[in-house]
């Protein structure tokens, strides 16, 4: 019998290598659609976020005000803070 050309298995090889390039062609694309991204992984971490001194103290400010609210500290503790993170 007559396979025009394909072989003994009827092409069965060119078969084979069209079945791995759709795999690894699909997971490439896969992995581009994801979230998953190392490049941009470290960006979005608020841990990792950068506070100039200006930016940072006015942070701990903001803290020591919410604690004053909480009543956990009293009006002349919250100056005295205030007082130290602007003379820093």
């Amino acid at each position: 019998m007559m396979h025009y050309g394909l072989g003994q298995y009827g092409g069965g090889g060119i078969y084979m290598i069209l079945f791995w390039v759709l795999i690894i062609i699909g997971v490439i694309y896969l992995i581009s659609k994801s979230n998953i991204s190392l490049k941009n992984n470290n960006n979005n971490n608020p841990r990792r976020t950068n506070y100039n001194d200006n930016n940072q103290n006015e942070k701990s400010i903001d803290i020591a005000k919410e604690r004053y609210a909480k009543g956990e500290i009293d009006k002349e503790k919250l100056n005295e803070i205030i007082n130290e993170l602007k003379n820093k």
